[in-house]
């Protein structure tokens, strides 16, 4: 069986650990701390890495002969280059794209809604536009997290690169638990029924 590559996006570094942009990190760090696992640097891939297991039946951490391997990516590139980490990960464990999983942020869909989908467009989504670059093609599963569009004029970049309000910190929380639930049913139960499960 191929194993899975689950990539968070973000941009490294406290000064934007808590923006909108980087929701992906926070879903596989969630998804890292239920395994079990600690990120560890990869300076060959430009990225932080973090291993466990996966089964159908229990999940992460599960063990068995139909174990997979789940490998847990956070690239430590800037947004805009994400997919020289992506690449060279696929590369390293001989993953396929379509065992890529991208989990990331998401303009057009409200906060407190996610979406699964395998390929698409990149909707002006840098990260997305670097992965595409490097890897020639779109075809892979992607988790969005919504963090809904800028109000008034404010615009989308300084938007994304901003903090989640105060007020929504036990949202945000919830949220990142929930896409870390749709994430887990994907690889496990498959798109088809985690997309009835979690879309909305």
């Amino acid at each position: 069986m191929s194993n899975w590559l689950l990539v968070g996006l973000g941009n490294p570094g406290p000064t934007y650990a808590s923006h909108r942009h980087n929701a992906g990190y926070l879903v596989v760090e969630e998804l890292a701390r239920r395994a079990g696992v600690r990120f560890t640097g990869a300076g060959q891939l430009r990225a932080e890495v973090a291993q466990t297991r996966l089964t159908a039946s229990g999940g992460l951490g599960g063990v068995g002969a139909e174990a997979e391997q789940l490998v847990l990516l956070k690239p430590r590139t800037f947004m805009n280059e994400s997919g020289a980490a992506v690449g060279k990960a696929l590369a390293y464990y001989r993953i396929p794209p379509e065992r890529l999983v991208v989990m990331h942020d998401e303009l057009d869909i409200d906060f407190g809604q996610l979406r699964l989908k395998f390929g698409g467009g990149d909707n002006g989504h840098n990260g997305l536009k670097s992965i595409r670059r490097s890897l020639g093609t779109g075809d892979y599963f992607r988790a969005r997290f919504g963090v809904g569009r800028p109000p008034g004029r404010q615009d989308a970049a300084d938007y994304v690169l901003s903090n989640f309000p105060s007020s929504l910190s036990e949202d945000v929380a919830v949220e990142v638990s929930r896409c870390a639930d749709a994430v887990e049913a994907l690889l496990t139960i498959g798109l088809d029924a985690a997309q009835s499960r979690f879309n909305s």
